[in-house]
C-alpha cells in the first residue's frame, strides 16, 4: 500500500491533505529515512510521524467580545453578532472573529483559519462552530462534507409567501460583478429548504435549513425567487411598504441596518463524545423589534378594514 494511503488508514483523525504536507514536509519517516507520499510500503516498517501544525505568523491576536455559546476540550460554538467579519480580508484587516478566536486560545494558530470550519457574512447574526483540535478539525470537515451538520436559520423576506419549499438552483460568481454571486447552470449545486413561520401583510418570516453552503446561498436563492431578504443591500430591491403603512413600521423598514438572516441553530455529532450535540440562539434585538411592528401592522390593517 502507499504510504500516504496506509497513514490515512491508520491516522483517520487527520486529513490526507494534512498527512500528505507533513510527508513532503519531511516530518514522516519510515525506517528513518524520508519518504515520498507514492512509496510503497511492505508491512511491519516504523512510521515515526511528526504531527507538528503549521502556524501563521500573519493575523495577530486581538481582545475582542466574544459570546460563547458553548466551549469545551474539543470545539467552541460562538454566537456571532452582525457586524463582525469572520476572516481577514481585503478592507477587513484585523478586528474579525479570527482574531478573537486566537486572542481567547492561542493555540488555535496552529488550526487552518484559526479552527474556523464555516462562515457566515458580516451582517448574518446567529451561531459558528470552531474546531479547538486537528482531530476535531477533521471530523467536523467531514461531516460538513457528507452534509451530517444541521444549520438552521431565520429570515424576515419581502414580499408573501404562500407556502414552503425547496429552491434547488446551482450558485456560482456573478460574470460581471464579481463581490456578488448568482443562479447559473455552471455553478455549484445548492439546496435550500423553507418553512414559513408568519405571514405579514408584505412580508414573510421564515425558516430556512441548508443543504449546502455556498456563499451568500440563501440571500441569492431568496433574490432568485423574488422574495429578497429585508434589508440586504446587495440581493434586495428597493424598499416595498404594504399599502397604508403606519409610520412605525415604515421607520423600522427604512433604518433596519443588515439582512434579516440569524444562523439559529446548529446541530452535529460531537467529534470525541461521539452523540450529537445541539445548540440554539435566540433572535437578536433587532429582528425581534421588526417582527413586533409587522405583527403591529397587520393588527392596526385587521381593525382598519371596512
Amino acid at each position: 500500500m502507499r504510504l500516504d494511503q496506509a497513514l490515512a488508514r491508520l491516522l483517520p483523525e487527520y486529513s490526507r491533505s494534512r498527512l500528505k504536507e507533513w510527508i513532503e514536509a519531511g516530518r514522516v519517516r519510515v525506517a528513518n529515512r524520508a519518504p515520498r507520499p507514492r512509496d510503497l510500503l511492505s508491512g511491519g516498517e516504523r512510521v515515526v510521524v511528526e504531527a507538528e501544525p503549521s502556524i501563521s505568523p500573519t493575523i495577530l491576536p486581538q481582545a475582542l467580545d466574544l459570546e460563547i455559546v458553548h466551549e469545551d476540550d474539543c470545539l467552541i460554538v460562538i454566537n456571532k453578532p452582525a457586524g463582525l467579519v469572520v476572516h481577514p480580508g481585503a478592507g477587513n484587516r484585523d478586528r474579525t472573529l479570527q482574531n478573537a478566536l486566537l486572542h481567547h486560545d492561542p493555540a488555535l494558530a496552529g488550526l487552518p483559519r484559526a479552527g474556523i470550519l464555516h462562515r457566515l457574512d458580516k451582517d448574518t447574526t446567529g451561531l459558528l462552530v470552531v474546531a479547538r483540535t486537528l482531530a476535531a478539525h477533521t471530523a467536523l470537515t467531514r461531516q460538513l462534507q457528507a452534509r451530517e451538520i444541521e444549520r438552521e436559520y431565520e429570515a424576515i423576506c419581502v414580499g408573501v409567501m404562500t407556502a414552503g419549499g425547496k429552491i434547488d438552483r446551482a450558485i456560482g460568481r456573478h460574470r460581471s460583478d464579481r463581490v456578488r454571486m448568482t443562479v447559473r447552470e455552471d455553478g455549484r449545486e445548492a439546496v435550500t429548504h423553507y418553512r414559513v413561520l408568519q405571514r405579514f401583510r408584505g412580508h414573510t418570516h421564515v425558516r430556512v435549513n441548508l443543504e449546502t453552503g455556498r456563499t451568500h446561498q440563501i440571500r441569492v436563492h431568496f433574490a432568485h425567487i423574488r422574495h429578497p431578504l429585508v434589508g440586504d443591500a446587495t440581493y434586495g430591491s428597493r424598499l416595498l411598504l404594504p399599502r397604508g403603512a403606519t409610520p412605525k413600521l415604515v421607520a423600522a423598514l427604512s433604518a433596519f441596518p443588515r439582512q434579516a438572516l440569524h444562523a439559529s441553530r446548529l446541530k452535529l455529532i460531537h467529534p470525541e463524545l461521539e452523540r450529537v450535540s445541539e445548540w440554539r440562539a435566540p433572535l437578536p434585538a433587532d429582528m425581534k423589534a421588526l417582527l413586533r411592528v409587522l405583527r403591529e401592522d397587520a393588527r392596526v390593517a385587521q381593525m382598519t378594514r371596512p
